[in-house]
């Protein structure tokens, strides 16, 4: 079992950056494919990006790709989201989140467990 808390989130204004993070508890981070995914309000839980329990690959949903970028210190146990050129519909709640499959996945269902998520809020 893994314990995700993520971290950094805020307030930013469009074209900024940002990056957030997720600790994982225990000692088996490397098993796990990490994923980031977002909640704005109304709106269903969305898949951001993921990354393979070695970092060495990596997926992004179109509407992040080449704003946004994935990685992982396995030896920290943490994952990093960081996040260029925000918009304001980039706005949500971001979540980390751990499978214990070793296949990337978008699909939220597909994740084991989840931290409690962090607020970014881009402004125009």
């Amino acid at each position: 079992q893994v314990q995700l808390v993520e971290s950094g989130g805020g307030l930013v204004q469009a074209g900024g950056s940002l990056s957030v993070s997720c600790a994982a508890s225990g000692r088996t981070f490397s098993s796990y494919v990490m994923g980031w995914f977002r909640q704005a309000p109304g709106k269903e839980r969305e898949f951001v990006t993921a990354i393979t329990r070695n970092g060495g690959n990596t997926y992004y949903a179109d509407s992040v790709k080449g704003r946004f970028t994935i990685s992982r210190d396995n030896a920290k146990n943490t994952v990093t989201l960081q996040m260029n050129s925000l918009k304001p519909e980039d706005t949500a709640v971001y979540y980390c989140a751990a499978r214990s499959s070793p296949v990337l996945s978008t699909r939220p269902r597909m994740y084991d467990y989840w931290g409690q998520g962090t607020q970014v809020t881009v402004s125009s």
